[in-house]
């Protein structure tokens, strides 16, 4: 039975990997494992030792306590129980190419989906 940390911290994985638009197997060769076993990890399948997940931190470009964000008191009981909006394919996509568009732009585009949220 996977622990919610450990699913938590896979999903960290995979939501970072897919944000800088890497494979698995990307991320097996970088980290000097197998694909399969990102697999499991970022399944929650298998737990993440912590020299591996300073490896994969490193190879992602991020320090390692991005894989603990959102775990907080209480939350790993109660927040695996509803949806994550991160783990939702079309949410990552518009983040992703929300971050894709230039700054100046990116704001415009931000304060016009504030407007249209509260209209709502």
């Amino acid at each position: 039975m996977k622990h919610p940390v450990d699913a938590h911290v896979g999903k960290r994985i995979r939501h970072r990997r897919w944000m800088v638009g890497m494979t698995q197997q990307q991320l097996a060769d970088k980290v000097g494992i197998k694909f399969q076993q990102i697999q499991k990890y970022e399944t929650g399948m298998n737990r993440v030792s912590a020299s591996r997940l300073w490896d994969v931190a490193d190879a992602l470009g991020v320090q390692i306590s991005f894989f603990f964000e959102g775990l907080g008191d209480g939350q790993v009981a109660a927040g695996y129980g509803q949806g994550d909006m991160m783990s939702d394919k079309e949410a990552l996509e518009l983040v992703r190419s929300y971050y894709a568009i230039p700054e100046a732009q990116r704001r415009r585009l931000f304060d016009l989906a504030r407007v249209l949220s509260e209209a709502a």
